[in-house]
């Protein structure tokens, strides 16, 4: 038997496996690198994060992922070097992870890896008929799996693309699996450069369940503080936005958006909520002139409220849901503190009250997206569009 294929079967068959989980999102701070112990499968999964750090970009490396980001006139020839280099760099990132953890390779039964989004084009966001839905994500799985002699399964949002989704977002597979409860409605909120949540219903009906992008979480803040703050990347703990005062006049223009009022599940990405669209909704509002406070205190803004409209739509304006946070915008107490003041009788709490360190939640699901691919049976989600009830991800052999 071919020796990869008699790895795998083996650890097929192991009762605990141990699975790196890999996030590398579209704030290009860093890689999120989580180790877990996962037993069993699908509703039976027991899963417990052994080990987790963020390993931050160096300023070289983001400059290079930003200049092909999200942009249509991106350097095809850059595309393909950044897809071999983000991979090479992450494989680095894994090893030298693993020495300080004071592990070895031949411990790890796989890597899960998301990979780089650069460019995510859903027929509703790019508009072009007879052109499906699309996304790309680089960072090439083999690359890993040699450098790192450890079995690697990446590319997971092409098979949700086949399927008939839009190729995110994918947490719904592991939200319900993970965290799903009887007797609880809950929202799983992620605040990252796109906010996303999963409604996960108190009965545990899978074909209830969805996950949806609702609107801009961090990126046109981040976008903002890097074009107006050198040296800044974010606006830390909202230490400038709090300074300022909302504009209600940008803010409607901010507000006003197909994609918005879209139905659930959607999806988007910074091709759509971006400095560009910060202004025009500038000039459709006449504020170019607002001040840079004022501008970050409205883009806060924004994000919480299309969060609350998201959260209202599924539940009603008095809900009492269970919203769980995770993402860096979780650490923005202005954001959090908006979100709290519009939904007064919600129970808002991070995943940690559930056992999985926040910071680490996206690394962890493509960890169990992983040992899905592995060992998993379908979850039927139901016959809803955007849902698709599947197992995803390529695996890619060390030789």
């Amino acid at each position: 038997m071919n020796s990869n294929w008699k790895q795998l079967f083996e650890i097929l068959h192991k009762p605990e496996r141990l699975i790196i989980g890999l996030m590398s999102g579209t704030s290009l701070d860093g890689l999120d690198i989580a180790l877990c112990a996962v037993n069993g499968s699908g509703p039976a999964t027991k899963l417990k994060v052994l080990e987790f750090t963020t390993v931050p970009y160096s300023i070289e490396f983001k400059r290079e992922v930003k200049a092909i980001f999200s942009r249509r006139d991106a350097d095809l020839q850059m595309v393909c070097l950044m897809n071999e280099k983000i991979a090479l760099q992450h494989a680095e990132l894994i090893l030298d992870t693993l020495e300080t953890w004071g592990r070895i390779p031949a411990e790890i039964d796989v890597i899960a890896s998301h990979g780089q989004t650069i460019f995510h084009a859903p027929l509703a966001l790019h508009g072009i008929p007879d052109y499906p839905n699309a996304t790309l994500q680089i960072g090439d799985g083999d690359h890993i799996a040699v450098k790192t002699g450890i079995i690697t399964i990446a590319d997971f949002r092409q098979k949700h693309l086949a399927a008939g989704g839009e190729g995110a977002p994918l947490a719904v597979y592991g939200d319900y699996l993970l965290f799903s409860k009887q007797g609880e409605d809950r929202i799983m909120l992620n605040i990252g450069g796109i906010a996303n949540f999963t409604y996960l219903p108190a009965d545990q009906d899978a074909s209830k369940v969805f996950s949806t992008d609702v609107g801009p979480g961090n990126t046109m803040m981040d976008q903002y503080i890097q074009q107006h703050y050198p040296g800044l990347y974010f606006d830390e703990h909202a230490a400038i936005a709090s300074t300022g005062t909302v504009n209600e006049a940008l803010l409607t223009a901010l507000l006003t958006n197909e994609f918005l009022n879209a139905d659930f599940p959607k999806t988007t990405g910074p091709e759509l909520f971006n400095l560009g669209y910060l202004s025009r909704a500038q000039e459709l509002s006449g504020t170019l002139a607002l001040n840079k406070e004022d501008v970050l205190a409205t883009l806060c803004a924004c994000s919480a409220k299309v969060i609350l409209t998201a959260v209202q739509k599924c539940f009603g304006v008095t809900a009492t849901p269970h919203i769980y946070m995770s993402g860096g915008g979780m650490h923005n107490p202005l954001l959090v503190n908006m979100l709290k003041s519009g939904l007064p009788k919600a129970k808002f709490r991070t995943t940690a009250d559930l056992g999985i360190n926040p910071d680490a939640k996206e690394a962890v699901l493509f960890a169990l997206l992983a040992n899905e691919t592995l060992v998993g049976e379908k979850t039927d989600f139901g016959k809803r569009e955007g849902v698709p009830s599947i197992r995803m991800g390529k695996i890619c052999l060390p030789d």
